[in-house]
């Protein structure tokens, strides 16, 4: 099917539109749901498929039946990959009753697939027979490592083939390694600097950098972000970094640099937002927030994905992740009400950290739940989505008008 030819619905054609609709037939074949879509398929192996498709389909419908495409992939299924063949399978079995939608099809052979194609498959009458991922052999160590990051994150086997068939690392997993060596470099930088690798919250000059999230200088609006940057000594940098890179980094392979920034960049402000209106007096350093944003949502997927998440010793694995959360939160528990070496300014706030955990839970959660499906066809995310915009604007107010109302007594500026 060219890109400037009709398309065929139903037996009628349309004049296309610049996005290209997805049509799938439900389990029973009663209702056909057509999902907008702005993926441009290449035109060669679409045309390929096409006129292989159209000897199953004589009467030109765009549909088959699922005998006849059955018929299909026992004659060319040699020229598949073998789980796209079994991913088939499970949708012919899923619209037993039903039609096969060529445009589902293409979607499938050109690595996309909407919606309904993806609870077609769920609604399959078997489950996919062929081996499991983890008794292939023979894989390379590229191979190996996405099989691995595949069982770590997802929870199911449909899922996780069709990760590891379709993963180019290009690109590759850019975002969390970025922030983590600007995060060094930073620290790095203020240790020469200040002369001090551990605590160095407690130099005299450590506030004066321009990251930092201070009240006093709450007006500047990138010190909201920016304190992600700064720790207050080694021991808060290291936890951070491999909580940051062992659960960030397959994220990010798995649901790709902008849905992991999102959460990230979420918690990081959730935190900050947070101290700003529960610890009014108190800086805020580190990355915690979007970190614990990230290792919430990821722990309270395997939670509730229990028996689907096949990674290994998961139980053990899920303990340490909570025992390392807990010392990093309660280091900054200490620190916090630790006298400060400078006082009337307290040390940084712990509150950051409870910030990124309750965005985890909540909108971290249902991105990690919807993989590879749309963010903005989901209504739980968009409740989430608007309660934590509202917070966003609360605080913003409370920062503007509460500090002169209540007649909080900051710390001198530093």
């Amino acid at each position: 099917m060219e890109k400037g030819s009709p398309r065929m619905t139903g037996g009628t054609r349309e004049t296309p539109v610049n996005s290209s609709p997805a049509v799938a037939a439900n389990a029973e074949g009663e209702e056909i749901e057509v999902l907008e879509s702005t993926d441009v398929l290449p035109v060669a192996p679409e045309d390929q498929w096409k006129s292989l498709f159209d000897k199953y389909d004589p009467e030109n419908s765009g549909f088959i039946s699922t005998e006849r495409f059955r018929d299909l992939l026992a004659t060319h299924g040699s020229e598949l990959d073998p789980h796209k063949l079994e991913v088939l399978l499970a949708l012919a079995d899923g619209n037993a009753d039903g039609k096969i939608c060529y445009q589902d099809f293409v979607n499938l052979m050109s690595n996309k697939r909407s919606n309904s194609f993806r609870r077609a498959i769920l609604q399959g009458s078997r489950q996919l027979k062929g081996c499991s991922l983890r008794d292939e052999v023979g894989l390379g160590l590229s191979q190996r490592l996405v099989r691995h990051v595949a069982y770590e994150t997802l929870p199911r086997e449909v899922d996780r083939k069709w990760y590891f068939d379709s993963y180019t690392y290009c690109p590759p997993p850019w975002l969390i390694l970025a922030i983590t060596i600007a995060e060094v470099a930073v620290f790095m930088y203020y240790g020469f600097q200040l002369d001090r690798l551990v605590l160095q919250v407690s130099s005299p000059s450590f506030l004066k950098s321009p990251l930092p999230y201070h009240p006093q200088l709450r007006a500047q609006s990138w010190r909201y972000l920016s304190y992600i940057f700064m720790h207050t000594g080694i021991e808060h940098l290291s936890l951070n970094m491999a909580m940051q890179l062992l659960v960030g980094v397959p994220l990010e392979m798995v649901h790709g640099a902008l849905r992991i920034g999102l959460v990230y960049v979420c918690g990081v402000l959730a935190g900050s937002l947070a101290v700003s209106v529960t610890d009014m007096t108190a800086p805020v350093v580190g990355s915690s927030g979007g970190v614990y944003a990230l290792v919430s949502a990821h722990l309270a997927n395997v939670v509730m994905n229990w028996s689907g998440m096949k990674c290994q010793f998961k139980l053990f694995r899920m303990a340490m992740a909570l025992v390392c959360m807990s010392v990093e939160f309660g280091r900054a528990v200490w620190l916090r009400f630790y006298p400060p070496a400078f006082p009337p300014c307290p040390n940084p706030s712990f509150v950051a950290h409870l910030g990124g955990v309750v965005v985890g839970l909540t909108l971290g959660v249902v991105v990690l739940q919807n993989y590879e499906q749309r963010l903005q066809e989901q209504s739980l995310f968009w409740i989430f989505f608007c309660v934590y915009t509202l917070f966003v604007l609360c605080a913003v107010f409370w920062n503007i008008f509460a500090y002169s109302l209540l007649d909080v007594r900051l710390p001198p500026p530093p």
